[in-house]
């Protein structure tokens, strides 16, 4: 089996970001400068969400099969900087070449892993490979890449699955939740920011790796539905995964295995 790694992110408000771009009075909190912020993004959006380059990423949580192998973790402040963070990220594609697996990865976690990127001079070569690379099968990114939509080395579940229709998407937590994994514990995204600046930094990983887990299950269970696993090694694959959880054995993970029925 190639390797496949399913990957999701949490964010924070770059608050150093709208310091400089706003020129903004340096006594005032960074728990003031966001709500700043996201003032101004409801009176002009109607919404919180601030734009995808003044996303700040605090944990990307990672999920890779690779050979006989399953593994989950995060790269994460406070102990390590942002830019870290993503180069690691992107030193991982380079070094394994998988298919990245997300739930609305090209709609919001790859745009600000792109952004953040260039801000901080990460390098990505592997990444953005597109047929005119010096890799000896570069040529097969012409027609593969993680970049274009339709392509399947990145496979957004949501957006494949909602046949590329904005109306017609589902929240990752519900369709999970449906297939009888336990979609998600304890948080949820409105929530990061919160929980960040109280100092639950170790809940904010937790949840993100969660998330991760929800997704690369639903992964599973869409190769099934083409026909890339069978019955049988679908059941197997479900089986070693609860496993490999088992052998972990952190809190959040007694948790998840608790809510899979």
């Amino acid at each position: 089996m190639k390797p496949v790694l399913a990957f999701d992110i949490e964010t924070i408000p770059d608050v150093g970001g709208l310091r400089r771009l706003h020129g903004l009075d340096p006594g005032l909190s960074d728990d003031e400068i966001a709500e700043l912020a996201f003032q101004q993004r409801r009176a002009t959006h109607g919404n919180d969400f601030l734009p995808h380059h003044l996303q700040r990423v605090a944990v990307i949580s990672c999920a890779l099969r690779v050979g006989s192998d399953f593994h989950v973790w995060s790269l994460a402040e406070p102990e390590q900087g942002e830019g870290e963070i993503i180069q690691r990220f992107f030193d991982g594609v380079e070094k394994f070449t998988p298919q990245i697996v997300s739930w609305n990865g090209g709609g919001f976690d790859l745009p600000v892993l792109h952004y953040r990127g260039l801000i901080h001079g990460v390098t990505a070569p592997r990444y953005w490979d597109l047929g005119d690379g010096d890799y000896a099968d570069s040529r097969d990114f012409k027609w593969n890449n993680y970049i274009s939509r339709y392509h399947t080395r990145h496979l957004d579940l949501m957006d494949l699955l909602a046949m590329y229709q904005p109306r017609a998407s589902v929240r990752l937590d519900e369709l999970a939740k449906l297939i009888g994994f336990p979609g998600k514990l304890g948080m949820d995204g409105s929530k990061v920011w919160q929980a960040w600046q109280a100092g639950a930094f170790g809940e904010v990983r937790d949840y993100c790796e969660t998330d991760v887990l929800n997704t690369y299950l639903v992964a599973l269970r869409f190769r099934l539905l083409r026909g890339e696993l069978s019955r049988t090694e679908y059941d197997a694959e479900v089986a070693f995964v609860r496993g490999e959880l088992e052998k972990i054995g952190k809190p959040h993970w007694r948790d998840f295995l608790a809510a899979w029925r």
